[in-house]
């Protein structure tokens, strides 16, 4: 992806960005509970207010992921032979709907399917950036060209405890997005926003000017309000996934997470 380039995600956040106006990026476990549902979801989160949708490719051992998402995966196992049935749901859901596109999975699918043609196949299929939590900055130069290339952005994780050095090395490499880890743990744990997360902002937009979203813990509009207010944008995960489990059938579960996205989005506007 050369400088003068940008795809749909780098598109979105830069213009939220420019005109003041916060990310809302939802995450869902493709294929829970099934590959239809995930289609037709997706065009329907962006009318609700959400920017970018984050779609899970489930994967055995999701290390950064808490309970909530780990269910999710296991259920959604089934849905998919491999990254390719999940490349398949994205060029359905692309047919549908121009709202940037992230996945997130780890590293060993997508060794397996190999590096190059991952970033090539996803790109023609519609995604617009790739998350991938255990694949740290120290080990990610091969990927982050490879996607260059491809024009797929590799989103990277800041840590609370990622050094001054580390977070310049994120800074330099990521595209689209940085993602903020707002705590230590897993997703879904609501321990507050983390002490040092409007220092680690400052760090940040010190070294770059790559739009700030920050997930792990974020549920509730208010929540999305607070970080709002010093980031450019914030991750929800668990509160979809979990009102997709537990609602008693499709249309009460679209029901539910729709509402969710309006009321955060209505906590993010309301930011200052």
């Amino acid at each position: 992806m050369n400088e003068q380039q940008s795809n749909r995600l780098e598109k979105a956040l830069g213009e939220l960005k420019a005109g003041g106006r916060k990310a809302l990026v939802i995450y869902l476990m493709a294929g829970d509970p099934d590959k239809g549902f995930t289609e037709s979801l997706v065009p329907e989160l962006a009318q609700a207010g959400a920017d970018v949708v984050e779609l899970g490719f489930p994967f055995s051992d999701p290390v950064a992921d808490g309970p909530v998402i780990q269910a999710a995966a296991t259920r959604a196992m089934a849905s998919f032979r491999g990254l390719g049935d999940y490349l398949d749901l994205i060029a359905r859901i692309r047919k549908k709907s121009s709202i940037p596109l992230v996945t997130m999975t780890y590293y060993n699918p997508i060794f397996r399917y190999g590096e190059e043609a991952f970033a090539r196949d996803a790109v023609q299929a519609g995604l617009d950036g790739a998350i991938i939590p255990d694949l740290p900055v120290d080990e990610a130069g091969q990927w982050t060209d490879i996607c260059g290339q491809a024009g797929l952005c590799p989103v990277l994780l800041d840590a609370p405890n990622s050094d001054e050095d580390h977070s310049r090395r994120i800074a330099a490499a990521a595209r689209g997005f940085i993602y903020l880890v707002s705590l230590k743990g897993v997703t879904g744990t609501d321990q507050g926003l983390g002490e040092n997360l409007a220092e680690r902002v400052n760090r940040l937009r010190g070294f770059s000017d790559t739009p700030l979203v920050v997930g792990f813990g974020i549920s509730t509009p208010e929540q999305a309000r607070q970080v709002g207010a010093i980031s450019d944008g914030v991750v929800v995960g668990s509160g979809a996934v979990s009102r997709i489990f537990s609602a008693p059938g499709p249309a009460e579960a679209r029901r539910q997470v729709l509402d969710y996205v309006r009321a955060l989005r209505a906590g993010l506007d309301s930011a200052v």
